[in-house]
């Protein structure tokens, strides 16, 4: 019976019926067995294997390729991170939406394809990370040294369990052998940067270069007031449309409330006030303070037997002290093993409450002024002590304090207004997360309006940065409903609603109409003041001078002898222009036009000096090499990264950011 049904399916007939049936299963596959990104990816990098480095990419010898890929999780949490670094670098100023952008997503991804080309890059030069390198790198975070400045593996896994996300230390310690796999190389060729002392004096003198010029400033031209056709402007429309945009603008309506100007709360009684002096009575008194001396026997509190003996020791030294007439200083002075108070007799000073450890602390403060008592046990061994004299602990009067309770409480009672207030403002809203009307009728609040605006109209309360990011954000322009109260100052909140949204877009040539006008003229404006200045530079050009053509030109010629390369002045764009300028011939200037606000101006570069290197001191030379060296380092790092990405293959899935 087997041989029977071996032989009825090992025919060819058997093999194409197999074949036909596997097709379908293969449109199942995994895309990125296939050479594609995986469904839950956005990003793969593959390399061919280093026994083939040119094998095709091809399915199916991309089975043969090294890969690895970057899911939606992982880039979901380092977009997350650089979002939390971008909030806390701006501050106020952060707008989450605008960070949201796709720039921003395929920066953060184009990192991360970078760190998987350095990853496999490592892998297929054979770099392996030791478990004592993983070890050593984990030990020396600061994150998980305790107390004595020692790695603790409590604190390591607490740390780990409570990170974003959490991590066992299995985990957390195959990330770190792949981070610092993916170091190595990079790390290395950071090292190798290198600038020779030729390149480094070469460099300083042109940081530190200065130039003489002559800048002409050309009779300003008469405003553009000829017309501009419908063919003009319809050109210039539609060659500048990134220029003509409607911003996205909001309108609001929303109800303020502000403590300053609701009515005053009315000033406590007697009775409340006096209540409050007793319940804070303790902070209308002074510190209470004692001035103490003492004796301090050491004592290692591992060894009993020295422990006893110290004990004996302080007793026998507290009995001398107890006696009339006895001299503590000197007795301090022969016995203390105290560095810090010993040669002052044992003076530490006046003491209050919370500077000594407490078995100190406690047998002090219950002494009375001239007593003696000891031994007293603390961890440095023990003490005999003597308190001197004491002063402080005498509470003000409540006459004294009245005015400053009446205020507190006064302020405490207005703020509670403005709270009761706000929480029923918010629980009203609640019942109806859509409507401002209604809860403010009730209230008897008024319902206020504002905008519409753009970010950069706003006014008044629109201006304020937490108003505009809850104003322009996705959840308020697209649902309609209340915001949560939004604090302007201490004391002074808003609910906004959006009423209307309307997202950026193109301005209609017909609303762009005068703008488009205008920007035509204005660059007629500037082609005739660029004609101009190439006709001035053609007659410097030819042998005359600034000086020369001055007064026929109505040229406003100013001198600005050594401009520094490394400060924008006059300008940014002047000082760019001038230190691109070719160097002056012996006795011939060197020309050039550059344009400012649309207007041009010629400058003539006279006279250049480099920097005295003999004035720079031998240490700021060391630190500039430093510095060269390091971006040369990391220029080449920067560049085999490059190397390695235009090896590699690497695919991206944008849909799934």
């Amino acid at each position: 019976m087997l041989q029977k049904l071996r032989d009825k399916t090992s025919g060819w007939i058997v093999t194409v019926i197999l074949g036909l049936l596997m097709i379908p299963f293969l449109f199942v596959i995994d895309s990125s067995y296939l050479g594609g990104v995986g469904a839950q990816n956005v990003a793969k990098v593959a390399a061919p294997p280093t026994w083939w480095r040119s094998a095709p990419s091809w399915w199916p010898m991309s089975f043969l390729w090294q890969h690895h890929e970057i899911s939606s999780q992982d880039f979901r949490v380092r977009f997350e991170q650089a979002r939390q670094q971008a909030r806390q670098q701006q501050g106020e100023a952060f707008d989450p939406r605008q960070f949201e952008s796709t720039e921003n997503k395929l920066a953060v991804l184009d990192q991360m394809v970078d760190e998987q080309v350095v990853r496999l890059a490592g892998e297929q030069s054979g770099i392996v990370i030791g478990d004592n390198a993983v070890r050593e790198y984990i030990a020396a975070i600061p994150a998980f040294l305790g107390p004595d400045g020692k790695f603790n593996d409590n604190q390591y896994r607490l740390t780990l369990a409570g990170g974003n996300p959490p991590r066992t230390p299995t985990q957390f310690e195959a990330l770190v052998r792949e981070s610092i796999q993916q170091s190595v190389i990079p790390s290395a060729l950071q090292s190798s940067g290198f600038t020779t002392q030729a390149e480094t004096e070469r460099l300083l003198k042109l940081l530190g270069e200065t130039r003489d010029v002559e800048l002409a400033e050309l009779p300003e031209l008469p405003a553009d007031t000829a017309a501009v056709t419908d063919a003009q402007i319809k050109q210039w429309y539609d060659a500048h449309t990134k220029d003509f945009r409607q911003p996205e603008t909001v309108s609001l309506e929303y109800v303020e409330i502000n403590g300053a100007n609701l009515p005053a709360a009315t000033p406590a009684d007697e009775a409340t006030l006096r209540k409050r002096y007793e319940d804070e009575k303790a902070r209308f008194a002074a510190p209470e303070q004692r001035l103490a001396s003492h004796i301090l026997i050491a004592a290692d509190g591992s060894d009993p037997a020295k422990l006893k003996a110290a004990e004996t020791k302080a007793a026998g030294i507290a009995a001398e002290a107890k006696k009339p007439g006895a001299d503590f200083a000197a007795l301090a002075k022969a016995n203390s093993e105290d560095p810090g108070s010993k040669d002052a007799g044992g003076d530490l000073g006046w003491v209050e409450r919370g500077a000594m450890v407490k078995p100190f602390e406690d047998a002090l403060f219950a002494m009375k002024a001239g007593e003696v008592t000891g031994p007293v046990k603390t961890d440095f061994g023990y003490h005999v002590l003597l308190l001197r004299e004491l002063k402080g602990g005498e509470g003000r009067p409540f006459e004294a304090v009245r005015d400053q309770l009446a205020a507190e409480q006064l302020k405490a009672d207005n703020e509670r207004v403005f709270a009761d207030l706000s929480g029923r403002l918010v629980d009203l809203v609640n019942k109806n997360p859509t409507s401002l009307e209604g809860p403010a009728k009730e209230l008897g609040l008024p319902v206020q309006t504002a905008g519409p605006f753009t970010r950069a109209t706003a006014s008044g309360i629109a201006a304020n940065p937490a108003v505009q990011r809850a104003a322009f954000s996705d959840v308020l322009t697209q649902d309609g409903t209340v915001s949560d109260p939004i604090e302007i100052t201490p004391n002074h909140s808003v609910m906004i609603r959006v009423t209307e949204h309307s997202p950026e877009q193109a301005l209609p040539l017909d609303k762009a109409r005068e703008q488009v006008i205008a920007a035509v003229r204005a660059d007629r404006t500037r082609l005739a003041s660029e004609k101009a200045a190439d006709a001035l530079l053609a007659k410097l050009k030819a042998g005359q001078t600034l000086q020369a053509l001055a007064v026929g030109e109505k040229l406003r010629v100013s001198p600005l002898p050594g401009l520094p390369r490394t400060q924008p002045v006059p300008t940014p764009e002047i000082n760019r222009a001038v230190f691109s300028a070719p160097l002056p011939a012996e006795g011939k200037p060197s020309y050039g036009k550059v344009v400012v606000q649309g207007r041009y101006l010629v400058y003539a570069v006279t006279k250049v000096t480099p920097a005295n290197l003999a004035e720079v001191q031998p240490e700021q030379q060391k630190a500039f090499r430093d510095q060269l060296d390091q971006i040369d380092g990391m220029a080449a790092a920067k560049a085999y990264i490059d190397a390695m990405r235009k090896h590699y293959k690497v695919q991206t899935e944008e849909a799934n950011l």
